[in-house]
């Protein structure tokens, strides 16, 4: 079997699927049970159909912006179609590994199936990661000043608990601030030099083991180094733009949610996007599946102040629209995708054979 199809199987396998699910259901249960709020499953019937509405649009508006990006990095390679494979694929694998891990790998193999080069498909990936890292670190000082101090919640929290947040957030902030900037400077400035770091740092005895995983790596980032050589301003403006759309979209759509339960002002929109992007960046460290499970737990302290009683049912709400489904959609697309390339590969070799 090929070795890229035995790793989309054994990322994609049932029982990394099943993983998240149990435990966004354990964590979404103890919401309820803990306090025995039950009850507040009924406050559903509360909502404003609109809003809810309108988080759907904004969810589908979000893909449309995944979309676009993915195709327009590759320079218009991937089709409409293409790019909803991708996508769709990308998330799936978002969702079943933990956040600090994400789809990455998943995700240059599936745009190398796509009939990407390896290299390029390392590059568009890479670049990806360093755009989504970039709206972190220049979006989260923004909030954090436009909001003095308020991003942080307090609502029923310890003092000590929001300091351990605090901590949380500076060293995630840290960590993708630190990571962003290495791979800018492996990527456009000094790629060799960056391999010749990996091998330096790798020649040290306790850390000779992992020196072919750097000389590879090294590789790596010298063969997507040379793809994104010489790209124009609109390629760029077209990365960055798309970029800031996509999660914009994705914030707002937690906005749309809580307006659908509670009156919301546009000072406290603009508090709770910002809340959200602190929420986000300490997920980003979460050691499970998807966040599935501290997600849950983490969310009401966020978002509570604006809820209330609501609160669980938010976060139910918001799982179901944001998670849930590119389980099932992942679960759907994977089978057919898995045919195409690679009923298209085998094809090509028994032309290549006869």
């Amino acid at each position: 079997m090929d070795q890229n199809k035995k790793t989309i199987l054994k990322s994609f396998s049932p029982v990394k699927i099943l993983i998240p699910v149990l435990l966004g259901l354990a964590a979404t249960a103890w919401l309820f049970i803990k306090d025995d709020k039950l009850g507040d499953l009924k406050g559903i019937t509360e909502a404003h159909i609109g809003w809810l509405l309108a988080s759907l649009l904004v969810l589908v508006i979000r893909d449309l912006g995944y979309m676009y990006r993915i195709r327009s990095l590759t320079d218009k390679f991937l089709t409409w179609r293409n790019s909803l494979d991708v996508i769709m694929l990308w998330e799936f694998a978002s969702a079943i590994t933990p956040s600090v891990v994400g789809g990455t790998t998943v995700a240059t193999i599936i745009l190398n199936k796509e009939g990407i080069p390896l290299g390029k498909s390392l590059a568009y990936i890479m670049l990806t990661a360093v755009l989504d890292n970039m709206f972190f670190i220049i979006a989260a000082p923004i909030a954090l000043l436009a909001t003095q101090g308020e991003v942080f919640p307090t609502f029923n929290l310890d003092p000590s608990d929001v300091a351990k947040l605090k901590s949380a957030f500076y060293i995630s902030y840290g960590l993708i601030a630190l990571y962003t900037f290495l791979m800018i400077f492996a990527l456009f400035v000094r790629p060799r030099g960056f391999k010749w770091l990996l091998l330096k740092i790798t020649s040290f005895k306790y850390l000779r083991r992992w020196r072919v995983s750097a000389f590879q790596h090294g590789n790596e980032i010298i063969w997507a180094s040379q793809q994104l050589k010489g790209k124009n301003f609109n390629y760029w403006a077209r990365a960055i733009i798309s970029t800031i759309f996509v999660w914009c979209a994705r914030y707002f759509l937690l906005n749309c949610l809580i307006a659908a339960f509670t009156d919301v002002t546009l000072a406290e929109h603009l508090l709770i996007i910002s809340r959200n992007l602190i929420f986000w960046i300490v997920m980003l460290i979460a050691i499970t599946p998807g966040g599935a499970g501290i997600v849950e737990m983490a969310f009401p302290s966020f978002f509570g102040l604006f809820l209330g009683s609501f609160s669980n049912i938010v976060v139910v709400l918001y799982r179901l629209i944001t998670y849930y489904p590119y389980l099932v959609l992942g679960s759907i697309f994977l089978p057919r995708w898995i045919a195409k390339v690679f009923g298209r590969q085998q094809q090509e070799n028994e032309v290549k054979i006869g």
